[in-house]
């Protein structure tokens, strides 16, 4: 790879993004492998701001070069990161129009990147935004392509990565990137970038594939009812709970939605509001549909006591030397992402980067210190032990929450067994309502399974 001036960090990006990705989110990928070699065009949606190149990245597992905006290249603290990372800028019309006319050189860059067999990266909506659907795209991404086989000769794979962010801004909750399959645009790569038709067909066939791979609603209060839809559905007929098949189901469940609304609006509403019940009811009692079925057996809950004492006594001492050691960096990164008036992309990237840096300059810090007191020695143990004690810490508290959660479940599922059965029966309700729906043709949960049950085990 032909390095650009001050593009140290490229080659290490996808080390980079795969340990950011994993630390802050629980990050799923899934879907097609990359091309681990060869010129290559990711086009992804873009929910999440500077947080979304790092979630691509990973995904790609290899360097991607992406295109960004201009004035990001000018911040402070955001413009050595994505000069060190390789990005070329993007000049727009809304930021300067006198700019505009260097997008030429822009365009010749991303082509010579393609054609060493590098790969590029661009977000076609071409702003980060928080609306609940896919935006419109913009021809970048078509154009590239076409101008690349044009003037380069090089016809890229075109491969699109949806993002699925339920709770972007929030520390350590789940995020899904789904890998899809290449973008054919054979019959179009003769036409060449001028012709504003392919460009059009072409940009058509990637918003596509995007909308395949990510969750396009209708109102942004949909997404909590579509996802415990999806998990009623799916936990009553047993489906496979992989990443790209939960976010198959409810894409298709938000398109039969939208239909719905507009052919029985009445239906519907009162599935939404038995739906908004449940859910309530479920989270009243921290379960979720599927931990409906766990069983509170005694002998279990002991085997599960035992295993989780020795992991908790073995890491509480070094986990409440990391709580101890790292408050600072972490009430300062807390308080980064609860300033009033930020949205949650700009809250989540702040928390991600500037936490990420807060932490990198904590440990430096601290091995200075180490040095300062007790030696070189010293200094080197704290430069490599510090990082392994932040995330056992991160670890072990993770789970010390996760193993509160499983508590209250068994109490709630063994001291409260009519409470249960009657959620399963309502559960049970509720997918017989979606399977109804989708049998009419306008379903908004897949078929799948053996059919939903009663609630007691056998089919409805």
């Amino acid at each position: 790879m032909n390095l650009p001036a001050r593009a140290w960090l490229l080659p290490h990006t996808a080390r980079v993004a795969r340990a950011a990705s994993r630390i802050f989110y629980r990050i799923r990928v899934a879907g097609e492998k990359p091309p681990a070699t060869g010129p290559v065009l990711f086009v992804a949606n873009h929910p999440n701001s500077l947080v979304d190149p790092v979630l691509v990245t990973a995904a790609a597992d290899r360097p991607v070069r992406f295109l960004a905006k201009a004035p990001l290249f000018e911040e402070r603290l955001v413009g050595p990161m994505v000069n060190a990372a390789g990005a070329i800028p993007v000049y727009r019309r809304q930021d300067d129009p006198a700019l505009v006319e260097r997008n030429a050189s822009v365009f010749e860059q991303v082509h010579a990147a393609l054609a060493r067999g590098d790969a590029v990266g661009i977000f076609p909506e071409g702003l980060s935004h928080s609306e609940p659907s896919l935006a419109r795209l913009r021809t970048g991404a078509a154009r590239i392509a076409l101008g690349a086989a044009e003037r380069a000769n090089v016809e890229a794979l075109i491969v699109p990565i949806g993002i699925v962010l339920p709770q972007k801004d929030r520390f350590r909750s789940r995020a899904y990137v789904l890998v899809g399959h290449p973008v054919d645009w054979r019959d179009l790569a003769g036409q060449g970038e001028a012709d504003s038709e392919a460009v059009r067909q072409l940009t058509d066939r990637i918003e596509d594939a995007l909308r395949d791979l990510t969750i396009n609603l209708e109102r942004i209060d949909d997404g909590p009812l579509i996802a415990c839809a999806e998990a009623v559905y799916a936990a009553e007929l047993h489906l496979g709970r992989a990443p790209e098949e939960r976010v198959r189901r409810m894409r298709q469940a938000s398109e039969r939605l939208r239909e719905l609304r507009e052919d029985q609006p009445e239906r519907i509403e009162e599935l939404l509001g038995r739906l908004r019940s449940f859910s309530a009811a479920l989270d009243s009692l921290e379960l979720s549909p599927r931990g409906l079925e766990a069983e509170a057996r005694p002998r279990a809950a002991v085997g599960w006591t035992a295993w989780n004492l020795v992991f908790f006594l073995l890491g509480a001492p070094a986990t409440l030397l990391g709580s101890v050691l790292f408050f600072i960096p972490y009430a300062a990164t807390d308080w980064i992402g609860r300033r009033p008036g930020l949205s949650p992309d700009i809250r989540s990237a702040r928390k991600l980067l500037g936490g990420g840096m807060l932490y990198i300059l904590w440990c430096g810090l601290l091995s200075i210190l180490a040095t300062w007191w007790f030696g070189i020695p010293a200094g080197i143990a704290a430069a490599v032990s510090l990082p392994l004690l932040a995330l056992l810490t991160l670890v072990v508290r993770e789970r010390w929450r996760d193993a509160r959660r499983e508590v209250r479940q068994y109490f709630v599922l063994r001291r409260s067994g009519d409470v249960r059965d009657e959620l399963l029966r309502r559960r049970g309700e509720l997918a017989r309502m979606l399977e109804s729906l989708r049998r009419e043709g306008s379903g908004i949960a897949p078929a799948g399974g053996a059919g939903p049950t009663d609630g007691n085990g056998g089919t409805g």
